[in-house]
């Protein structure tokens, strides 16, 4: 006699479907805590058996709650005997790669993707000549520097370029920002900048010397302007690029 395994088929999939809607509920539930300040990086959120007494669920809906935490980057799950998970110590840049392919893959164009970074780099650099420390003036002439010395590798100096432009953001002091401008940077800076020459080489540091000079200074709506002007030469030059199909 055939046996019919569809109810058992059905069930199944029932209860792989609640398990799923309540591992959602609780992945929600931490978000808002997180959100609302009730818990911190370093609690500890408990084990799978424990999750799974405190909102009422089944362990399998615990587990692929927890495995959605550790993903998002949420929590740090540890193995074992006196294991479990625990808020996890932020990260931002752990998914500035992760936003530029989805930007990536949403068909983000050239001309948005800089009219953004315009946008972040403009105020980075404002906040930079107020918030910059001693230290981050000196990697600021470092690397110009550096850049100085690599004028005929065409490779290491826009390496140098893209890294002088994150030290800028960094040195806002505004964290949000300098991920921002990481994320974007994925998309809009070649790793090797075919249209480049010595003489537009030379136009960029001296750009970059003249902002180095202007954040030391304090002038926040010099480095402001300087930065605009900058942002929007580059803009010019990528968009172009990428319409020629350079890079």
């Amino acid at each position: 006699m055939a046996i019919d395994l569809t109810l058992d088929d059905n069930r199944r999939q029932s209860a792989a479907g609640r398990a799923d809607a309540l591992s959602t509920q609780i992945v929600s539930r931490v978000r808002d805590e997180l959100f609302e300040k009730k818990l911190k990086p370093g609690d500890f959120l408990g084990t799978e058996m424990d999750l799974a007494k405190r909102y009422g669920v089944s362990r399998m809906a615990a587990r692929d709650a927890l495995r959605t935490l550790a993903a998002l980057g949420v929590v740090e799950i540890k193995m074992g005997k006196g294991g479990g998970a625990r808020i996890a110590p932020g990260n931002p840049r752990l998914f500035a790669e992760a936003m530029a392919v989805q930007l990536e893959l949403a068909g983000v164009t050239a001309g948005e993707i800089l009219d953004a970074q315009r946008a972040i780099e403009c105020l980075a650099a404002e906040l930079a000549a107020l918030n910059a420390t001693p230290s981050d003036h000196a990697r600021l002439r470092r690397l110009i520097f550096e850049a100085e010395a690599a004028m005929n590798d065409n490779s290491l100096f826009t390496r140098l370029c893209a890294e002088f432009h994150l030290a800028v953001a960094e040195a806002s002091h505004n964290r949000a920002l300098a991920v921002q401008f990481l994320s974007l940077h994925y998309i809009s800076w070649p790793t090797r900048n075919h249209t480049l020459t010595r003489k537009v080489a030379k136009r960029v540091q001296d750009v970059h010397k003249e902002l180095c000079v202007l954040i030391e200074m304090r002038d926040a709506a010099g480095a402001r302007q300087l930065m605009d002007g900058h942002i929007k030469m580059i803009r010019a030059r990528r968009v172009a690029e990428r319409d020629k199909g350079c890079c």
